[in-house]
């Protein structure tokens, strides 16, 4: 039987963001293993700030499983994090906490900065390059480089290999800022595709001696200036059942008081230093304010013109979560407040 490279993944207790960690077993199996053949496998949690070095045990609990193109008889494996007796969630388990509905759907648009030696790739040492204007959907040399085009499009196959759903990508408002975009079904579904994303794109990345920088307000300077560089959303759209094939007026403004009512337990969870960005300026609402508003990209909740002229029916889009948001979390939330909102 082939023996299969089992790379398992899973996310640390570093706060206020946590990294990707992973680590590969060797096992045979007769084709490529199914999520139920997948064993528990232990790590160590005081490595990882999971755990104390007297009592260092934590388990890895497969949850979703995937291709990896990169490996011959690769595989990757998303797990959840679980105390020693391998049924009770760990405290940094945020996949755990989340409701699962599989009628709720989930498109996140995450951005992100390629890095290297300090600085956004693309910036001249020591300095800042020309202003923000071409790079967006940028091409050619100056705007966009030769080793972020081979990233992103080697990002691109290996998620799609993957069987990982990326709908597109496309350079960034900021030099060295790129964007890619995750659509799924169901909110774990969804955040677990987006991780694994963010695994992948960041192992690529190795061999260049680029990073990926998730925080979302990397490059700062005082606002309304030159350099005031723009920073990293990962923008997120959702749907429910209800939302999509009833809708109606009534409805989403019952919902949009729930997401007011709620506004600090959503920024809680929508990423670390989000007062660095939501700002009131470059397209987001300040932290402290909550509206919605048609195609309005400075709003805190958009909604499409699609939405409107269907009736209030399809899709909307926060713009609050940041790059540098665990997606589980924002799922969770958003899908959390949506229960709140009666759809009689």
């Amino acid at each position: 039987m082939p023996k299969y490279k089992l790379e398992y993944i899973w996310l640390d207790g570093y706060t206020p963001l946590a990294s990707l960690r992973s680590k590969t077993q060797i096992k045979e199996f007769a084709s490529f293993p199914k999520l139920e053949q997948l064993p528990m496998w232990g790590f160590d949690g005081s490595s990882t700030q999971q755990a104390e070095g007297k009592n260092s045990d934590c388990i890895l609990k497969p949850v979703a499983v995937y291709p990896d193109i990169t490996r011959k008889d690769g595989v990757l494996v998303m797990n959840e994090v679980m105390m020693p007796d391998g049924k009770t969630p760990h405290p940094s388990n945020s996949r755990a906490t989340i409701p699962d509905d599989p009628d709720t759907w989930f498109g996140f648009e995450q951005e992100y900065f390629f890095w290297k030696d300090g600085a956004p790739l693309g910036f001249p040492e020591g300095g800042f390059p020309a202003p923000q204007g071409p790079y967006y959907t940028g091409v050619g040399f100056k705007n966009v480089g030769p080793i972020a085009r081979k990233l992103v499009e080697e990002h691109i196959d290996t998620c799609l290999a993957a069987g990982i759903n990326l709908e597109g990508i496309n350079a960034e408002v900021a030099k060295g800022q790129w964007e890619f975009q995750i659509f799924g079904k169901g909110s774990k579904n969804a955040a677990d595709q987006m991780w694994v994303a963010r695994y992948i794109l960041t192992r690529l990345c190795e061999p260049y001696g680029v990073d990926i920088e998730w925080r979302c307000k990397p490059v700062l300077a005082p606002f309304n200036q030159p350099l005031d560089w723009n920073g990293s959303g990962m923008h997120c759209n959702f749907s429910t059942k209800h939302m999509r094939e009833v809708g109606g007026k009534a409805y989403f403004d019952k919902l949009m008081a729930a997401f007011n009512q709620y506004r600090d337990e959503h920024i809680a969870v929508y990423g670390p230093e989000n007062h660095l960005r939501l700002t009131g300026l470059h397209e987001t609402q300040s932290i402290d304010k909550f509206n919605f508003g048609l195609a309005d990209r400075g709003a805190s909740v958009r909604l499409p013109h699609s939405f409107v002229n269907n009736g209030y029916k399809g899709y909307l889009e926060d713009r609050r979560p940041n790059s540098a948001a665990d997606p589980y979390l924002v799922a969770g939330r958003i899908v959390k407040t949506i229960q709140l909102v009666p759809t009689t």
